[in-house]
């Protein structure tokens, strides 16, 4: 399980911290659609932080989560892709 074609956090999504939660948003936009608003845990909100504004790939999220958690590999590739393709899906993402 894995992807590791380098993909890049699509431009005018940010993240923001609303209320105490990590909440992804589009930049800019007038009205903004709550529904539509992805909330982040504090390990997917570090990754956001470190992938931004480059091109990455679920091996190197997998490396980011490896060297700041000490977890094995096996368990940060499944976490790292897992979490890509939720990217992908939410459309903030792309390959």
């Amino acid at each position: 399980m894995g992807n590791f074609a380098p993909m890049k956090i699509k431009n005018g999504f940010v993240l923001r911290e609303m209320c105490g939660e990590n909440i992804v948003t589009g930049e800019g936009l007038e009205h903004i659609n709550f529904n539509k608003l992805i909330s982040l845990n504090p390990t997917a909100a570090y990754l956001w932080k470190e992938v931004v504004g480059k091109e990455f790939t679920t091996e190197d999220m997998a490396k980011l989560l490896i060297d700041r958690y000490g977890i094995d590999k096996e368990l940060a590739m499944t976490d790292s892709a897992k979490l890509c393709k939720a990217w992908i899906e939410a459309g903030v993402a792309e390959e």
